[in-house]
């Protein structure tokens, strides 16, 4: 039984290629898997955004959407049929084209990050040995729809959104690569499977997930904030600043086109959120040996959904940063760290296992943290936030 319901999905899938005949199988496979992850990661959409206004009502003491629905439950369908009827305008002088294919782009590459993350146990779409590679590379094209979108507006405020953006997803992928190198330097492998096989071991009932070592966790910190830097979240949200660039570098979108990079953004948040949970949180495994009757994929999904939370969190409780403090932080100091945490991981690699190596590994990640974070805040590259006036 427990396996049948860990299976439910992937039988399921078998159950209704079986049906067809022997040639069509294997595109059926393939087809059905796609309308899988294409029905399932918007459906998380609508719920994230519904839990963020709602989460976001409740830290600042108001109520939220309540009005569609039941409690307000239905406010996404709402939203979607509002963006859908509303009109589409485009620019005069913009290249329509180009305006056209900008969100295209975005919301087809965030899709094609899914086809390699293992959702559950024999739950992948693709089975690749350089996966992550995969991942990564279709990760990488996000910046030219981004610059696509701003260039082809005609819009100087556009435009400069565009670059701050661009700018900003530039200077926080290197981390995040970086900080996803230690996982493959410790596992010997970039298929993600084989990742998550690494973690889905236990001793005296406790999982061996990355974080729970000293350079897992470091890694862990810096993919976290370069990932809610690379899409955009607060307060690294500058690209899409309000109170500078209107709307940064959709201001000239409207309709069903916005709501494609709206969509894109959070589907974008989800893929990371499920990538950061493969390389450091053991992917679809348990927390616990004694938890393994629950479905592989519900610790994915859970996991996933926890990692959103966070983020709504971190967008209602902490400040927008300036474009310099944005800038400096990434390259003054999530930057050194990850290219120190590849010493660490390596030493923790070749050192022999005991409590030598959790000493050592320790004392040079806590003693670099500090030494770096205090020299950097005495320069004051960055610091308090201060305020200016205009005299």
């Amino acid at each position: 039984m427990v396996n049948t319901l860990d299976q439910i999905f992937v039988l399921l899938q078998h159950w209704i290629v079986g049906l067809l005949p022997a040639v069509l199988q294997p595109f059926a496979g393939v087809l059905l898997n796609v309308v899988a992850i294409i029905a399932t990661f918007p459906a998380l959409f609508a719920i994230s955004v519904l839990l963020e206004r709602k989460g976001l009502g409740r830290m600042q003491n108001r109520i939220g959407p309540n009005r569609v629905g039941p409690f307000g439950i239905l406010q996404p369908v709402a939203d979607g049929i509002k963006s859908l009827t509303k009109e589409d305008v485009v620019p005069f002088r913009a290249d329509a084209i180009v305006h056209f294919m900008a969100p295209v782009v975005l919301v087809v590459i965030v899709f094609m990050g899914y086809a390699v993350l293992p959702m559950g146990r024999n739950m992948t779409l693709v089975h690749m040995d350089g996966a992550l590679l995969f991942y990564f590379a279709m990760g990488a094209c996000t910046e030219l729809s981004v610059f696509m979108a701003g260039w082809a507006s005609r819009n100087k405020y556009s435009l400069l959104g565009a670059m701050r953006a661009v700018a900003q997803m530039i200077s926080y992928e290197v981390p995040l690569l970086l900080s996803s190198v230690t996982v493959v330097m410790i596992t010997g492998s970039l298929s993600l499977d084989r990742i998550v096989e690494a973690q889905n071991q236990y001793t005296w009932g406790l999982p061996h997930w990355y974080i729970f070592t000293p350079w897992g966790l470091l890694a862990f910190l810096m993919f976290a904030i370069a990932a809610t830097a690379e899409t955009n979240r607060s307060p690294f949200d500058l690209p899409e600043g309000e109170s500078e660039l209107v709307a940064g570098y959709f201001t000239e979108y409207s309709g069903f086109k916005f709501a494609e990079f709206f969509l894109g953004e959070y589907v974008g948040m989800l893929s990371i959120s499920g990538l950061g949970a493969t390389l450091f949180l053991g992917g679809w495994s348990a927390p616990l040996e004694v938890l393994n009757f629950v479905p592989s994929w519900v610790w994915f999904f859970s996991k996933v959904m926890l990692s959103i939370c966070v983020m709504i969190w971190l967008r209602g409780t902490l400040p927008r940063l300036r474009q310099d403090q944005l800038m400096n932080f990434a390259w003054k100091f999530v930057l050194p760290m990850t290219l120190l945490n590849l010493g660490v991981a390596a030493l923790w690699r070749f050192m022999d296992g005991g409590w030598l190596r959790w000493v050592v590994c320790s004392a040079i990640v806590l003693g670099t943290y500090v030494l770096v974070g205090r020299s950097e805040m005495r320069r004051r590259h960055y610091g308090p936030r201060s305020y200016r006036y205009a005299e």
